[in-house]
């Protein structure tokens, strides 16, 4: 068994795809598959399973994942203590819903960068439950989800509450409904409204709120950023958490506005995950540290 060909495994596991891992690596695909083949015949277990749409772990993959990155963890222990000049760059996966982009997410990477400048972070824009899928079979090294209080955490997943906010509506300043000092489920469903596409909190905020009625006229699109753009457009009106519109660009420009939401009690949370384990690559850790200490020295709304 070869250092190169768990660093293989973990490549295909965190891009799910061969094709993707080969690329990254700079090795043919036919070399990384037999690479990956042999070992699975030395362990004598399928480690991944193959399907058109991409390679992901198996079960008995799952399993062995947290010793794989325990021994590459381990070897690269070893280097640095024995003095070796390699500096070896990992890269670290964050999901994220796109919420409290640019008060906590920008400063994060900018101070992550400037203590690691060789690791990679790719920031990738995903639904709650495909970043907590992510997490638990190992694409993902950390998420940024939005909770409601009172919802459950998925097993298999360590969170931590990073910011605590509310739904408010988000504008255009030329609205009619921003002349209002608040705005009531009654004053949306006369507007068109940008909406979440199923499967993301806000998504089933704004239907508990409406009750299940629909407004005069509805978008859908996947996350924050692009519904705020919309709104800046003059397309409608969205509702996100606060942390997802006080501060950002174009609210700092005036190309929108947020109002409260009449005599609502609710409660969005900004949480950070990342899979139960032991094993936890140190740049990983690192993140993880950073965004708790970039939410805590962020002013409360």
């Amino acid at each position: 068994m070869r250092t190169e060909q768990l660093e293989y495994i973990a490549a295909v596991t965190r891009l799910g795809s061969l094709r993707r891992a080969a690329d990254e690596l700079r090795l043919s695909q036919p070399a990384l598959s037999e690479t990956v083949r042999n070992l699975e015949r030395e362990l004598g277990v399928d480690l991944l399973e193959r399907k058109r749409s991409g390679a992901t772990m198996s079960v008995a993959g799952r399993e062995l994942l947290p010793h794989i990155v325990g021994v590459l963890e381990a070897v690269d222990r070893l280097r640095a203590a024995a003095g070796e000049q390699h500096r070896i760059s990992r890269m670290v996966r964050v999901g994220t819903v796109n919420a409290a982009t640019v008060p906590l997410l920008i400063p994060v990477l900018r101070e992550f960068r400037a203590a690691h400048p060789v690791t990679q972070v790719e920031v990738v824009g995903a639904q709650q439950t495909e970043i907590q899928r992510g997490l638990v079979e190992g694409g993902f090294d950390l998420g940024l989800v939005n909770h409601l209080e009172g919802d459950d955490v998925p097993a298999g997943v360590e969170s931590t509450e990073l910011l605590r906010g509310r739904p408010v509506v988000c504008l255009r300043p030329d609205s009619p409904l921003a002349a209002l000092p608040a705005v009531g489920a009654d004053d949306l469903l006369g507007v068109p409204l940008i909406a979440m596409r199923t499967g993301y909190v806000m998504h089933r905020y704004v239907h508990r709120l409406l009750a299940g009625r629909a407004p005069a006229f509805s978008y859908s699109t996947d996350g924050a950023e692009m519904g705020k753009l919309m709104v800046a457009e003059g397309l409608g009106a969205t509702v996100l958490p606060d942390f997802s519109v006080v501060g950002d660009p174009l609210e700092r420009s005036g190309a929108v506005v947020w109002r409260p939401i009449t005599g609502d009690t609710t409660r969005v949370l900004l949480m950070l995950q990342r899979r139960r384990t032991e094993s936890v690559p140190r740049a990983a850790q690192d993140l993880h540290a950073a965004f708790v200490r970039g939410a805590r020295e962020l002013p409360e709304l």
